[in-house]
């Protein structure tokens, strides 16, 4: 079956770094664009990122823009979410998701 299991989540200080990935299994991840969205302590939902298959293109919303960049290994069949300069908005849970199915979501808490 699909699985989608996340990891790296984590307290981090502001202006701080954490690299999120996620295992995949189950589907023909090389044909699958891949996204990352967070939800808020607000339980407001919100696309992160997305990137292509192979790799080919990425998009990120604004509010990451220049701080988060995702990548894919095709080989180990993993996506990856590298933050810096964090910020404590960006406090959320983090999931990994084809756009059909969903992992279980990784914390991630910005705070000094």
């Amino acid at each position: 079956q699909v699985q989608l299991v996340e990891s790296g989540g984590g307290l981090v200080q502001p202006g701080g770094s954490l690299r999120l990935s996620c295992a995949a299994s189950g589907f023909d991840f090389r044909r699958s664009a891949m996204h990352w969205f967070r939800q808020t302590p607000t339980n407001e939902r919100e696309g992160v990122a997305s990137i292509a298959p192979s790799g080919g293109s990425t998009s990120y919303a604004d509010f990451v823009k220049g701080r988060f960049t995702i990548s894919r290994d095709d080989l180990k069949s993993l996506v990856y979410l590298q933050m810096n300069s964090l910020k404590p908005e960006d406090t959320a849970v983090y999931f990994c998701t084809t756009g059909t199915y969903w992992g279980q979501g990784t914390q991630v808490t910005v705070s000094s």
